[in-house]
């Protein structure tokens, strides 16, 4: 016996499998007629108006049976007895099947990175995995309580699967090569605006920092990370919307010793978890005469935060720490500053500073 329930199943799962979507919904189409045609013979009018009709199939084919409609001629109920319910459960159980296997699939792919997210816009995207690292950033992204809703996709060349699940707001895709023009098309980058380029390697990072560099989109910023500072300087020359960081344990070290707490003062500025952060703000393009000092005592008062400089570009070159007061903005600069929430570019009123 368990080896016929088995030999059943087969098959049914070889049909299910081989059903295409269109042959199903005629078959229920085809099915659903018949039976209308079969209980207007059988005289079961009540039965028979369009909704009334939808309604008591669905209800009665699913077994669900609420008894509030239902056949009651001797014909009528033959009807449901030998032909509507039989065939319907085999195609309600066939459907339920491709639904099944719908789903499966759909959370196989976000799985094992088979998606395409070419869809979205304005999003995040992360090349690069590191079991520790990247899960951190990850929560120092969300634990900024005023950043924009961006998608973050977290694109790896590594045989995983989704490292990341319990994150909402991360998707997952698996590349073959974080080069490759096919390849970067499915993480959506033409489209994304913020780009982290983290490889297994120093190597590896440069050349996927230099690839992505002319394929996104003018206003999209890039962050690299190197241990090799040389290879840094190198990037920056040649891509001037890469941002590129370094490895800075020697002088953290040496300023700790020096100044002891300065590690400490690091981490604050650098982590949102915790404590007053340090965040950046692009001056509008329609700005006016400003000079820091107005600004500065602005921000102080009404935002309870504190400028440390002024950059003339997203990546922070010519960059002015701690300038005097009477040193002169324009429109366009972008502003660093420490406080204990971003301040969004809305909440300042530019017309007053």
């Amino acid at each position: 016996m368990p080896l016929l329930i088995k030999r059943i199943l087969f098959v049914l799962q070889t049909h299910i499998d081989q059903a295409s979507w269109p042959l199903i919904g005629l078959a229920t189409l085809l099915h659903m007629g018949a039976t209308w045609a079969l209980l207007w013979f059988a005289q079961e009018h009540a039965l028979l108006p369009g909704s009334t009709y939808i309604y008591y199939y669905v209800v009665t084919t699913s077994t669900v049976g609420y008894g509030d409609f239902s056949a009651t001629t001797d014909m009528g109920r033959w009807v449901v007895a030998i032909f509507q319910i039989p065939l319907g459960l085999a195609l309600f159980g066939i459907l339920l099947g491709k639904v099944g296997q719908l789903i499966t699939i759909w959370v196989k792919r976000a799985m094992k990175g088979d998606k395409d997210y070419s869809h979205l816009s304005d999003h995040i995207i992360i090349f690069g995995w590191h079991a520790t690292r990247t899960e951190r950033m990850i929560e120092y992204i969300l634990a900024d309580n005023k950043r924009i809703a961006r998608r973050i996709v977290l694109a790896v060349c590594d045989e995983m699967e989704h490292p990341l699940l319990r994150f909402t707001e991360v998707d997952f895709v698996r590349l073959v090569s974080f080069t490759d023009d096919l390849q970067l098309a499915r993480t959506g980058l033409a489209h994304a605006d913020k780009i982290i380029v983290d490889g297994q390697d120093d190597d590896q990072t440069f050349t996927t920092a230099l690839k992505l560099s002319p394929l996104v989109k003018t206003s999209a910023h890039i962050s690299a990370h190197f241990n090799d500072e040389t290879k840094a300087q190198l990037l920056r020359q040649h891509c001037r919307n890469v941002e590129c960081s370094t490895a800075m344990s020697a002088e953290i070290l040496v300023r700790s010793m020096q100044d002891p707490g300065s590690s400490r003062i690091q981490e604050e500025l650098l982590s949102t978890l915790h404590g007053d952060t340090q965040f950046s703000l692009q001056l509008p393009m329609s700005l006016g005469a400003l000079t820091f000092g107005q600004l500065f005592l602005y921000f102080k008062q009404h935002h309870n935060a504190t400028l440390l400089g002024v950059a003339h570009d997203l990546s922070g070159r010519d960059m002015d720490l701690n300038p005097p007061l009477d040193y002169a903005l324009k429109g366009g600069d972008v502003l660093h500053y420490i406080a204990p929430q971003r301040v969004l570019h809305s909440e300042v009123n530019w017309e007053r500073v």
